[in-house]
């Protein structure tokens, strides 16, 4: 299942594919059923979980694109399921956190570039040419449209959406949906909630949640702290309102 034109430095499972023209380097370990495509370069340290799809041309575990680099050991871990599609380019992490991380279930697609030291959750899509700086941190189920450049250190909550084209500079709060320029809170991601599984009493909480955060006379920050003071809320209240008043870049409203 491996290719005779490609180069494998590292020990391999017996169920994994190996396309014409790719190259497995010698800190590479591999779950089962992985499937690397033509002319993809995966360095190491990396490990990759099983039933991974790594597509044609796609470069993995490469050193940071970071000046501060001096070649320390460092590492790219991605989770099982994992799909990266054709020229994506995803860094290993600095010394500063060690690793770069991506979850299980995730779609990256073309072009995507996922720079040192990013975390990103489980079941995130990345829609095509997404460029993440370092140290940018995904949470589970986010969904970001195409062609989007996501500045370094911002984190993008849970269930959170980014329409396609705009510019990420600042935190973007979970479940909802973000667009415009500069970047604002659009609406509730309820479609995307929705196709998540959230729906009855929890969905229209969030409603209720966005609708006074976001929509409502005084400061988000002011009503976050309101929230937090209020021990009876439920877990998303104290989650979203948490989210906000410990953003380091300032919070997307």
């Amino acid at each position: 299942m491996i290719h005779p034109t490609a180069v494998v430095e590292s020990k391999l499972p017996g169920d994994v594919t190996v396309g014409p023209y790719a190259v497995i380097g010698p800190e590479v370990r591999m779950g089962s059923g992985v499937v690397v495509g033509a002319h993809a370069f995966v360095r190491g340290p990396c490990t990759l979980g099983n039933d991974v799809r790594i597509g044609p041309s796609a470069v993995v575990g490469t050193d940071p694109q970071d000046l501060k680099y001096e070649g320390e050991r460092t590492e790219l871990v991605i989770g099982d399921r994992t799909v990266i599609r054709e020229f994506a380019n995803i860094n290993r992490g600095t010394v500063e956190s060690g690793r770069t991380v991506v979850g299980s279930d995730c779609l990256v697609m073309a072009y995507v570039h996922i720079a040192h030291d990013c975390v990103i959750g489980d079941r995130v899509i990345l829609a095509n040419a997404v460029n993440m700086a370092g140290h940018v941190v995904i949470e589970d189920d986010v969904t970001i449209g195409g062609v989007v450049p996501v500045h370094q250190f911002v984190r993008i909550g849970k269930y959170a959406m980014v329409g396609g084209g705009f510019r990420v500079n600042r935190d973007v709060p979970p479940f909802v949906l973000v667009a415009g320029n500069p970047l604002a809170v659009i609406s509730l991601n309820s479609v995307g909630l929705r196709r998540k599984g959230i729906s009855g009493e929890r969905l229209e909480n969030l409603r209720r949640l966005y609708r006074y955060l976001f929509r409502s006379d005084g400061t988000v920050t002011d009503k976050a702290r309101r929230i937090l003071e209020d021990d009876s809320r439920p877990e998303d209240d104290g989650y979203l309102a948490d989210f906000i008043l410990n953003s380091s870049r300032g919070v997307v409203t």
